[in-house]
C-alpha cells in the first residue's frame, strides 16, 4: 500500500492533468509497483461510491416489479461499479499493443485510477441529493447532467495527457474507455438482474 504523501502526489498530480497540465504525470509512480499501487484508488473512491449506491438502490427498489433486499441490491451496484472501473481497463490491456500505445497503458492507467477519486468524491453531493431530496428531481437531473459534461471535459484532458500521442489518438482512447464502460454497466446490470 502506498504511503500517504505518495497517495496526495498522485491525486495532486491527476488533478493537474485534468485541467490540461500533463505534467501531472510526473507526480505520479509509472513503475509496475505503481501501477498496482493505483488501484488502493478503489477502496478510496469507495465511500462516495457507496451512497451513490444506496441511492440507486432507493431509485430501482421504487420501481414496479423490483425484486431484491436494499442489502442486496447497493452490494449488487457495487459488483458493476467494480466491473465498470476493471473490465475497461483489461479490454484496453488486450488491445494496447495493437493499437500502438502499449507504452502508455501503464500511465493511463495509473492516471485514470487516481483521477477516478477525484470525481467519485466531487460526485458526492450530488449523490447525497439524490439519497435525502429524491424529490428534487428536476435539480438533480441538472446537477447530474452538468457534473457529467465536466467529467467528460476532464476525464478527456487526463487521457490526452496520459496516452500523449495527440488529440485524435486520445479521442479514440477516451471514447473507446466510454464506451466499453458503458457497456459493461448494462451488462452486468443485466446479468445481476438491476436492470429494470
Amino acid at each position: 500500500m502506498p504511503e500517504a504523501g505518495v497517495v496526495q502526489s498522485a491525486l495532486s498530480g491527476a488533478a493537474r492533468m485534468m485541467f490540461g497540465k500533463p505534467d501531472g504525470l510526473r507526480r505520479m509512480d509509472l513503475s509496475i509497483d505503481g501501477f498496482w499501487d493505483s488501484f488502493i484508488a478503489i477502496p478510496l473512491a469507495a465511500p462516495p461510491l457507496l451512497v451513490g449506491w444506496i441511492a440507486s438502490t432507493s431509485d430501482y427498489l421504487a420501481k414496479p416489479g423490483a425484486s431484491g433486499s436494499q442489502l442486496s441490491v447497493v452490494a449488487a451496484n457495487g459488483v458493476v461499479e467494480l466491473a465498470a472501473w476493471i473490465v475497461p481497463i483489461l479490454l484496453l490491456g488486450l488491445i494496447a499493443r495493437p493499437a500502438g500505445i502499449a507504452d502508455r497503458f501503464v500511465p493511463y492507467v495509473v492516471a485514470t485510477n487516481w483521477a477516478s477519486v477525484i470525481i467519485a468524491w466531487y460526485m458526492l453531493p450530488i449523490s447525497l441529493l439524490r439519497l435525502f431530496t429524491p424529490e428534487s428531481h428536476d435539480l438533480i437531473a441538472s446537477l447530474s447532467l452538468v457534473a457529467f459534461i465536466a467529467t467528460m471535459v476532464l476525464i478527456w484532458r487526463l487521457t490526452n495527457g496520459a496516452i500523449g500521442k495527440g488529440a485524435a489518438v486520445s479521442t479514440a482512447v477516451f471514447t473507446a474507455m466510454l464506451v466499453a464502460s458503458i457497456a459493461t454497466v448494462y451488462l452486468f446490470a443485466w446479468l445481476l438482474g438491476i436492470d429494470a
